[in-house]
């Protein structure tokens, strides 16, 4: 079993060591739960392999700190190992290090300040249908009530706050099969996409502030299918195109402004998720900013805090992790900075 009253680093190092690939957490979630259920101030559930425990000590507040136990597939770099001041490992960065500093709050802070339900969930590294906060919102939505929420994401000890929307869409240029030996007798499609690119390198990206934040959008090709066979000229070439939009755009709303771009093509949208707002004008959000210092930035990218933000639950990003490691074979993560993200925990909920 997990021993959570051991070094926070140490507990880091012992968590990467579990191999967790997504869809492969059993044996992880296992130790968490039996290490959670052994303390008796906990209330310990589970719902396949995610874990919530949560104080209930009637604080008029309850605040919810949640980390993904999966990790991508192993490169090579399992065991973790020690060089100097960071902890090299598959997941030490994204997200097995916020794991631990939750795990040791989680285990230490048997009183806290305000109620606290820690979600330690499965399959966010893979598609969204089978999320671990996706099942809980659906059958166990009241297990994830709570005034503000801390998504341990990494983000190299920096409050981010809310995250962008992205929407996926298909941009279809059309033209006249024939064959190739004669090939005026057809219109390329492919040759046609020219405008579609065009557009894109002349497109102005908005900077818009959102709560105070500042977001970055953008918006780009990330894929070109075309071809019928090495003879014929092809009558369709797809472009798709990614659009990471500010949370102060609905679905519905950046979906309309990758339509007026490519007014006069057809657009086939493919996949779509909301942002999120960045929360931190609350009260609770407040206290957290204050306990854990710094100037809070706006996530670019797409984070489960838009989970919580649907769910009505205002939510930042915050964790020991550096984002740029994630999911690199030779990914590392500060023993320093996990010490630091425990710290400033421990200020927020045991002061």
């Amino acid at each position: 079993m997990l021993d959570l009253t051991q070094d926070v680093r140490a507990l880091t190092a012992a968590i990467v060591d579990i191999e967790s690939v997504s869809g492969a957490e059993q044996a992880l979630a296992d130790q968490v739960e039996r290490a959670l259920t052994a303390l008796p101030h906990l209330k310990v559930d589970r719902s396949g392999q995610t874990i919530v425990a949560r104080t209930e000590l009637g604080r008029g507040e309850r605040v919810l700190i949640a980390g993904h136990l999966d990790t991508v597939p192993v490169a090579a770099n399992l065991p973790s190992r020690v060089e100097g001041d960071l902890l090299y490992g598959c997941g030490t960065s994204d997200m097995k290090a916020g794991v631990a500093v939750a795990l040791k709050l989680a285990a230490t802070v048997p009183v806290p300040n305000r109620d606290v339900t820690y979600v330690f969930y499965d399959c966010e590294e893979i598609e969204a249908d089978r999320n671990g906060l996706t099942r809980l919102a659906r059958d166990h939505a009241d297990w994830l009530t709570a005034d503000f929420a801390v998504l341990m994401e990494p983000t190299d000890g920096v409050i981010e706050g809310g995250c962008q929307g992205t929407v996926r869409a298909e941009i279809v240029v059309t033209g006249k099969r024939a064959h190739s030996a004669r090939s005026w007798f057809g219109v390329n499609a492919i040759h046609g996409i020219e405008p579609v690119l065009a557009r894109l390198n002349a497109y102005q990206e908005r900077l818009p502030v959102v709560d105070g934040l500042e977001y970055h959008e953008g918006l780009n090709a990330v894929g070109v299918r075309g071809g019928v066979a090495g003879n014929v000229i092809p009558d369709e070439c797809v472009v798709t195109v990614n659009y990471r939009f500010a949370p102060d755009l609905s679905i519905e709303q950046a979906q309309e402004h990758v339509r007026e771009v490519f007014d006069s093509y057809e657009v086939r949208f493919v996949d779509a998720a909301s942002g999120a707002r960045p929360g931190l004008t609350h009260p609770v959000a407040a206290a957290f900013t204050a306990a854990v210092g710094g100037t809070p930035r706006a996530k670019l990218g797409w984070t489960d805090v838009a989970r919580f933000s649907a769910l009505g639950v205002p939510a930042v990003n915050y964790g020991p992790g550096d984002p740029n490691l994630a999911h690199q074979q030779g990914e590392y993560v500060s023993l320093a900075k996990i010490v630091d993200s425990e710290r400033a925990m421990l200020a927020w909920l045991a002061s």
